[in-house]
Formats: structure tokens, C-alpha cells, sequence
């Protein structure tokens, strides 16, 4: 019986995707699949503590640009609106890197399309909502 676990756990972890390695080329690739590979980054990857610093940056600009031109007084409505409390950097990163392997068809868009859609279906404004003062 233990044989039978055993064998039917190592084939269950030999079917798991492997993460993506990441390369230079994510760094420059601009791609939601480039962001996620870099977010997704692991520790025994070389480029790790690199790859998971730009994954943050683009994270934390991005939300302040979004904070920029939709909040109060700004001339776009917010596409996205975080809970209170607010998702820590770990969490948005590690929730944007599951979400970019559930949705593998928005991989070639531009990152920021893509985490912009990630924001939009995780973290939905309230329907009739005032915008929030800021």
C-alpha cells in the first residue's frame, strides 16, 4: 500500500509544471508572462532577489499610477479598488502569479495590460460606489 502512495505521489509532483526559469529576457520582454515569470521567481533561481525587486517595482508603480489618474479629482474612474486592510506586496505578487498561470491567453499582452486585468477581476470596485476620497 505505502509502495502504491509513494509511486502515486512522485507521479503527481512529476506532473506539476515547472517553473519557468528566469532569463534576461524577462527583464526586457514587457510581456504579462515576462511579470509573471519574473514574480513567480524562486530562490534557487540566480536571478531571484533581481527578479522579485522589478516584480515589486512594477507592482508598486503600477498601483500608483492607477492611484494617479483615478482618484479624487482625477479624470478616470479607479478600474480597481484594494480592500481594507490593503493585500501586502507578498500577497498581491504570489496572487498575480497564480492568477497569470490560471489565465496562460492574456501571457502575450503587455504587463501592464495584464496586471491591470488581474487588479480588475480580483479586487472589483463596489458597483454604484462613490469615488473614494483619497
Amino acid at each position: 500500500m505505502r509502495k502504491h502512495l509513494a509511486a502515486g505521489a512522485i507521479a503527481a509532483l512529476l506532473a506539476l509544471p515547472a517553473a519557468a526559469e528566469v532569463t534576461e529576457q524577462n527583464f526586457r520582454g514587457g510581456t504579462t508572462a515576462d511579470l509573471a515569470t519574473l514574480c513567480g521567481s524562486t530562490r534557487q533561481d540566480r536571478l531571484h532577489t533581481a527578479a522579485v525587486n522589478w516584480c515589486h517595482g512594477f507592482l508598486v508603480g503600477s498601483g500608483q499610477y492607477h492611484r494617479s489618474v483615478s482618484g479624487s479629482g482625477a479624470p478616470m474612474r479607479e478600474l480597481f479598488c484594494l480592500p481594507d486592510p490593503s493585500p501586502t506586496l507578498e500577497q498581491a505578487r504570489e496572487a498575480f502569479v497564480a492568477w497569470a498561470a490560471a489565465h496562460p491567453q492574456h501571457g502575450s499582452e503587455r504587463a501592464v495590460d495584464g496586471l491591470t486585468r488581474f487588479a480588475v477581476e480580483t479586487y472589483p470596485c463596489p458597483r454604484g460606489a462613490a469615488r473614494a476620497k483619497r
